[in-house]
């Protein structure tokens, strides 16, 4: 296996696409392309500017603000494309779409994706591929995950959710020439080599903790040990609940959200309050239930970008073999909170990667799995993947 990057910001999609691709140069054995960009580009035009390069499938979504590549953050107020090019003459990738307006629910969109993409690869139904790949909408993604693991079972997942630059829902996810809002992209892939996934929040437990006791929908917290969800909050912090409405609680919850662990404890998958309502309940980034334990969780800005190089080293240290290239899949919302230090998280990570390929996108959603565990979606999240040959 080998990897190729490449980027641009250059003002025309169709160049930029070109540009970026050129960039990364030719491969024949090209089987995937990830391409992470700007929400103000039309993205159909910069995908036919990849693909004058790579006859293989384009996949990806909308990055919040801009992407990290080997040559830095690339972003801020410019347009942005940066790309990954995944070459193996002995990997096998099939790539499925969905539009959710086209599905009576997520979970059905979901597995027509997976479906298709199963019938390309043209694999034996029994053979599971070696991981899988997911984008979607950042609205259902555990209902997408459903209906993708429908098809395939527990098969090992990465990836992440659209995010635009100003969380008003411009954000897209793509393969080739289909773009949508909401809806779900999935790649399963066959290799030769191995991967590693590390999933985390990489926050601290406090000790404030309560049961979740009423839900609305599946991700309106509305109570906390009965009492509503922004006042319990608030009391913990030792703050007035008047200083959490509205917007203002996103903000405030990005050094300290809510967590969820699994059944083993091996992971806490973070839960990211975005709104808080007239009548004291949270809006939340990702599906809760009643009657399981949310716990307050910390860091502090230090924290958010030191755990970026926190996260590789754990990650490199249950490889067995060189690795070849890594896909880096960071929250929109920690990056937001690091705001002008963002170089600092690019040090973090050539520190501990060199000039080994890889690049990452700022997600509103993130996706991976832990040993023993399912396959999971969080907030505020790290999902970091490792490729080896």
């Amino acid at each position: 296996m080998k990897a190729l990057t490449g980027f641009s910001t250059n003002k025309n999609a169709y160049d930029a696409g070109l540009e970026a691709a050129k960039m990364a140069g030719k491969s024949k054995d090209a089987k995937l392309v990830f391409a992470y960009m700007s929400c103000d580009y039309k993205i159909k035009d910069v995908i036919k500017g990849i693909k004058q390069v790579y006859d293989c499938p384009v996949i990806g979504n909308t990055s919040f603000t801009g992407v990290i590549m080997p040559q830095g953050y690339i972003g801020g107020d410019k347009p942005f494309v940066g790309i990954m090019v995944i070459s193996d003459p002995n990997m096998i990738v099939g790539v499925g779409f969905a539009e959710r307006k086209a599905y009576q629910s997520a979970r059905d969109a979901g597995e027509a994706a997976t479906k298709h993409a199963r019938i390309m690869t043209k694999m034996p139904y029994n053979d599971e591929p070696d991981v899988m790949y997911m984008a979607a909408s950042p609205t259902e993604e555990e209902f997408f995950l459903k209906g993708v693991s429908r098809v395939v079972g527990r098969v090992p997942l990465f990836g992440g959710s659209a995010a635009d630059n100003t969380i008003t829902g411009n954000w897209k996810l793509y393969l080739d020439g289909k773009v949508t809002d909401e809806g779900v992209a999935v790649a399963l892939i066959y290799m030769n080599g191995h991967f590693v996934n590390e999933f985390t929040g990489a926050y601290r437990e406090t000790k404030d903790m309560g049961i979740i006791t009423k839900v609305e929908g599946t991700r309106q917290l509305v109570t906390i040990d009965g009492v509503p969800a922004v006042k319990k909050y608030a009391k913990w912090r030792g703050m007035k609940p008047s200083e959490l409405m509205g917007n203002a609680l996103l903000s405030a919850t990005i050094t300290s959200p809510l967590g969820v662990k699994d059944r083993l404890g091996d992971l806490i998958a973070i839960r990211h309050p975005m709104f808080a309502n007239d009548d004291y309940s949270m809006n939340i980034g990702a599906n809760l239930a009643e009657g399981t334990t949310v716990i307050r969780m910390e860091a502090t800005v230090d924290e958010l970008i030191s755990s970026v190089g926190e996260t590789l080293k754990k990650l490199n240290s249950r490889l067995t073999k060189p690795a070849v290239c890594y896909h880096l899949v960071h929250c929109g919302g920690r990056r937001a909170g690091i705001d002008a230090r963002i170089g600092e998280v690019y040090d973090e990570i050539k520190k501990n990667i060199g000039d080994i390929p890889f690049i990452m996108e700022f997600t509103f959603g993130e996706y991976g799995y832990v040993d023993d565990g399912r396959n999971t979606t969080g907030g505020l999240m790290l999902s970091f993947t490792a490729f080896t040959k």
